[in-house]
């Protein structure tokens, strides 16, 4: 097929083009215009419904080619600007057809100098499938130079790479509202992994270690393969294809004359005057690329847009060839190399500094005198010698700690030490504790501390001699001699009001009012608890739990039940002051399970009964936690509280709210004020509850707007968690609501705990993240910890460090256990030191990274306008990839994105951070929804955040059904989808299956039981069980998955082309979101130009 040949003007993705009547083209602030047409294929405008393999009527197709796919092409929502600002041309997210389609005119060009070569350093960037061959990893690790672009027209003269101008259109004036507000600068990179351009040379091999980099190299014009230079204007260069394997290059093209054009596929198309229009290449699915928001340096196609001072240029050439989603790093690729490289050798914590494999590989930890990757994860095991150093590179110094972390079956829990009463051995200065980094010194007598060097005697009964390489001759005989994490039983001293404590207890207050009732959530709580009390956490091989339960009910009013094993049936006391709260018994409030089970089993009997007629529909809330308390100081013990509230608590009484849910606000410098409390009591009352260790866990089912930032106040700061269920339904929820209940009851809590984090001379923790409460700088107080709660901890210089001593942490949490024992639990972990920053940066975590960012930005947005807060995340990640380029990098064009080899996932995982819903919410994210994630995530693990942003994508048709083994992830875009496949996506807290409406006739009656796709009930939540191995697979696979949760994901099924369907494509990452995110492309080319204008 002629490439010279004029197409028929039909619009890619039916939009409107320029030059036809209603031209629409995205605009800077997302609006569509006037005269654009409804949007008939779907959200995003992504692939054609039904993935059709036709082109349009009236669109010439050209036969299937044998040669190397062409390049690929991208979609961009219609009407979203999202970051068209920033010179983004046309990319496909997935591999592209062999086909090719005639491409009209619309896009603008990119760029305004010359760009370079990618470079992939030790990173393998190959698409997800098959593996490559020795030949094409060879190629892809030696790094090559990689290119197929041609280099726009230079900008008019004096102009750096600046905003649009204007030019008119057909389809009326657009704000200009860019997503980042600022004006572009510098120059973005069309970053390819293109092979070889039109003069083009064998893959050159570039040097930087531990990168990776992308960009097309510019090529074009008659001129030397070596030459830069814009091409004359009207003319337009094929290519070689942008998918070309690595080890393929091209045959050196023919200088062209003037306005010939050579076949080939063509790049992104001449502006609208130019009279050529080039060919658009299908995509994987059928469908077409559509054009491009407005370019940087290049005309606005909107009346009225501003120039920013460019003034209009004359008729532009071609702009470069786009880039290829599978030339840019992968997070699905890394995840598996790390897996195949690292799952199979267990992880040996003997040496310092050693980076751990990553969270989502399997592995098996032995611990020999550093802690376990999952109790402590940091940013970097190689920290900076110096602040300045430090400051240079950006990288912040964090570590995530789960002092309680579950551990798997096959290892050891920590061992408890008893030192009797004489208790642990510390430093006399800094107080740290005793572990494997201690220098014995003068034969044994004496101690050096590891921490802050000061020397101190060895008491007479710890003695013992050392043997010739100075070690104690018993050190593998003691846990805190050898170990990294070990546990201590405390003595008196450690114990409020020098006395040992009492067993915690346990108190359920169920909101009775009208709305739980009707829901039917009294009844299935009383029905489940009769059976959960059985499963109170224990200690060890206890034959039943120390733990003691009251329980409360309450709507305006509070009431107490005595539950006293004495009685036959339980009594009832209603206390109605709710302004002064106290507990009306004390005896036969909290009593053993076991000892009063038939009057507790009456009490829950009766409660759906009593209150089966309610009208009462307002609610309190402060006063429930209040009576918790004071239920817990008069039994002088420490406890939990499990509350199950319904409604936004408007009754008078202390703590009372009022809804002042408001959108309006969103965007505004009083967005903040959405997740602040709206009152102060909440805190006041957090505070006397951390101090009698009454953790309080709630769960709430709200119909509507319940103020979720002032009602998780108290949870927040006793370590407690928060779960929601918007519009409780009892058929549709109970089997989420049960097993969350189960676990939270079930699982083992540490109370009344507090921790500190020591480090040696050097650095300190100044600052720190997560559900806990602090009343002075260094004590991290927490009324009740679980083992999937963390603590972020950063550190910052305080003195110079030293390469040979390296630099040390100890976590040491003081807490109750369940049985009432008061213990010390020990984490240490050594870091090395450098002076070099390339040494940090080859010791970086970015799974870790990703986890301290979120968390900063999370709590950023109490005090800052949102898009402050995401301004300052892209700035910091900017600067800690400029850095590493400056000075790591070896010399090469400025053109090109260099990545550290373990930082290369940072620019897509941050995209997600800045694309989530507390960052950037779609319409159809509540202020609860949002108030909700950012305090979850706050306390969240390095595994929980990372599948929470960058969420898991199953194809479960694909693999052979007898196959035992998950199926291999897919990467987070809808260009993954294919038509004829049913895909499971799971972020950790949702749950989809996504059925193509392909998918054959037989697959959906084996996994749904009914006969044709119409026929699936779209919303689905529970799979039918049936006897066929398809559907034994799917929900086996289910079942692991949620296994491995911390909560119960609630299975959604969506069809293509369904209404749901927009909720799920909200959790494909890669692509650009509804509320204005960009995709994983547009972001790497903006991180690009910000990184370039750092470095100018």
């Amino acid at each position: 097929m002629n490439v010279n040949q004029s197409a028929p003007p039909v619009p890619p993705y039916g939009q409107p083009q320029p030059v036809y009547p209603g031209y629409h083209q995205s605009s800077y602030g997302g609006q569509p215009g006037s005269t654009a047409p409804p949007n008939t294929y779907g959200a995003y405008n992504g692939p054609v419904p039904g993935y059709q393999q036709t082109p349009p009527p009236g669109v010439s197709r050209a036969p299937p080619s044998s040669g190397v796919p062409p390049a690929s092409t991208a979609q961009v929502p219609c009407g979203q600007g999202g970051y068209g600002q920033f010179g983004q041309g046309d990319v496909q997210n997935g591999p592209s057809s062999t086909v090719q389609m005639q491409r009209l005119p619309g896009s603008q060009p990119f760029g305004s100098a010359p760009l370079a070569p990618v470079v992939s350093q030790p990173a393998v960037l190959q698409p997800y499938g098959p593996p490559p061959t020795s030949a094409q990893v060879t190629a892809q690790m030696a790094g090559m130079q990689i290119s197929g672009s041609v280099p726009p027209a230079p900008p008019p003269s004096g102009l750096g790479y600046g905003p649009p101008t204007s030019l008119a259109s057909a389809s009326g004036s657009f704000p200009n509202s860019g997503l980042y507000g600022s004006c572009p600068q510098g120059q973005a990179p069309p970053l390819s992994q293109a092979q070889g351009h039109s003069g083009a040379q064998p893959p050159q091999r570039s040097a930087p270690q531990q990168a990776s980099s992308f960009t097309p190299q510019a090529s074009g014009g008659p001129r030397m393969p070596s030459m830069t230079g814009p091409p004359l204007p009207g003319q337009s260069f094929g290519g070689p294809p942008l998918n070309q394997p690595n080890h393929v290059s091209s045959p050196p093209s023919q200088a062209l004359h003037p306005g010939t054009q050579m076949a080939g596929p063509p790049g992104p198309p001449p502006p609208m005057h130019s009279s050529q229009q080039q060919g658009y290449q299908l995509q994987q699915n059928g469908s077409f690329g559509p054009t491009r928001g407005p370019q940087p340096n290049y005309g606005s196609p909107y009346p009225g847009a501003p120039a920013f001072g460019s003034q209009p240029g004359p008729p532009q050439p071609l702009p470069p060839k786009r880039l290829d989603p599978d030339a840019i790093p992968s997070p699905i690729q890394v995840i598996e190399d790390d897996r195949n490289n690292r799952g199979s050798e267990p992880f040996v914590t003997g040496v310092r500094g050693q980076v751990p494999p990553l969270v989502t590989t399997n592995f098996l930890v032995k611990d020999q005198g550093n802690a376990s990757p999952r109790y402590i994860r940091c940013t970097s095991y190689n920290i900076p010698c110096t602040s300045d150093m430090a400051k240079q590179a950006q990288v912040p110094l964090a570590a995530v700690i789960k002092p309680l972390a579950r551990l798997p079956p096959e290892e050891a829990s920590p061992y408890v030490v008893d030192h009797g009463e004489s208790g642990p051995l510390r430093c006399n200065r800094c107080k740290a504790y005793m572990c494997p980094f201690m220098q014995f010194v003068e034969g044994g007598r004496r101690f050096q501390c590891c921490f802050c060097s000061c020397i101190n005697d060895v008491p007479p009964q710890y003695f013992q001699h050392l043997d010739h390489t100075g070690k104690r001759v018993d050190a593998y005989d003691r846990p805190e001699l050898s170990l990294g994490s070990y546990e201590f039983l405390a003595t008196v001293d450690y114990c409020k009001n020098n006395k040992f404590p009492s067993p915690p207890a346990f108190i359920f207050m169920i909101d009775v009012s009208y709305n739980a009732i009707r829901s039917g959530l009294v009844r299935l709580l009383c029905e489940e608890l009769k059976s959960l009390l059985d499963f109170l956490p224990r200690e060890g091989g206890a034959e039943e739990s120390a733990i003691r339960v009251g329980f409360v009910t309450y709507n305006k009013v509070l009431h107490f039940y005595n539950v006293k094993s004495s009685l036959a049936q339980p009594q009832m006391m209603v206390v109605s002051d709710v302004a002064d709260m106290f507990v009306p018994l004390l005896d036969g409030f909290l009593v053993n399970v076991n000892e009063s089970r038939a009057v507790i089993i009456s009490l829950l009997d009766q409660i759906p009964e009593m209150f089966a007629d309610t009208r009462e529909t307002e609610t309190v809330f402060a006063p429930v936690i209040q009576a918790g308390m004071e239920a817990l100081k008069a039994a002088e013990c420490a406890g939990k509280l499990f509350i199950f509230h319904t409604s936004l608590p408007i009754a008078e009484a202390p703590g009372k709210l009022k809804n002042r849910d408001d959108r309006k606000l969103i965007n505004t410098d009083k967005e903040k004020t959405l997740f602040q409390p709206q009152t102060g009591a909440y805190q006041a009352l957090a505070k006397e509850c951390v101090a009698q260790g009454c953790c309080v866990d709630l769960f709430l089912f709200p119909n509507q707007y319940v103020d979720v930032a002032t009602l998780s106040v108290v949870p927040q700061l006793t370590g407690g968690s928060v779960y929601k269920y918007a519009c409780f339904q009892v058929e549709n929820d109970q089997e989420r609501f049960m097993s969350d209940l189960r676990r939270d009851v079930e699982k083992v809590v540490g109370f009344d705990a507090v921790m500190r984090v020591r480090t040696s001379t050097g650095i300190r923790a100044v600052d720190f993240f997560g559900a806990f409460y602090m009343s002075n700088t260094t004590d991290v107080e927490l009324a009740g910890l679980d083992g999937e709660k963390t603590v972020t901890v950063e550190f910052k210089h305080d003195d110079r460090l030293n390469e040979e001593s390296g630099a040390l942490l100890q976590c040491a949490l003081l807490y109750t256990s369940c049985a009432g024992q008061r213990r010390l639990r020990i984490h240490n972990l050594a870091l090395n030191c450098c002076t070099q920053l390339a040494d940090l940066y080859r010791n970086c975590e970015t799974d870790t990274l990703i986890n301290y960012m979120a968390k900063f930005a999370y709590r950023g947005v109490l005090n800052s306008p949102v898009k402050t807060v995401r301004d300052t995340l892209i700035t910091q990640c900017a600067q800690i990839l400029a850095c590493y380029r400056k000075n790591c990098a070896s010399p090469s064009s400025a053109g090109q994105l260099i990545l550290p080899e373990c930082m290369k996932l940072l620019p897509v995982y941050l995209n997600c951070v800045l694309k989530s819903d507390v960052l950037q919410p779609g319409a159809e994210v509540t202020t609860d929804d949002r108030a909700y994630v950012r305090q979850l995530v706050t306390s969240m693990d390095v595994a929980e955040t990372n599948v929470f942003f960058y969420p898991r994508l199953l194809p479960l048709t694909k693999s052979p059904i007898e196959s035992t083994t998950e199926p291999p992830a897919i990467r987070a875009s809808e260009e993954r989808l294919s038509n004829g496949d049913i895909y499971l996506l799971e972020n950790g807290l949702n749950l989809f299956i996504w059925v193509g409406a392909g998918v054959q006739q037989g697959v959906v009656q084996s996994l749904f039981n009914v006969s044709s796709f119409s026929q699936i009930t779209s919303g689905l939540s529970i799979l039918p069980v049936l006897d066929n191995p398809l559907s034994k697979k799917v929900r086996g696979l289910i079942d692991s998955l949620r296994a491995q949760r911390s909560r119960y994901m609630k299975l959604i099924v969506v069809k293509q082309e369904d209404k749901l369907e927009m909720l799920f494509k909200h959790f494909l990452v890669e692509d650009k979101s509804l509320s204005g995110g960009a995709s994983y492309v547009d972001f790497l080319c903006h991180m690009h130009k910000e990184i370039r204008q750092l470095l100018s």
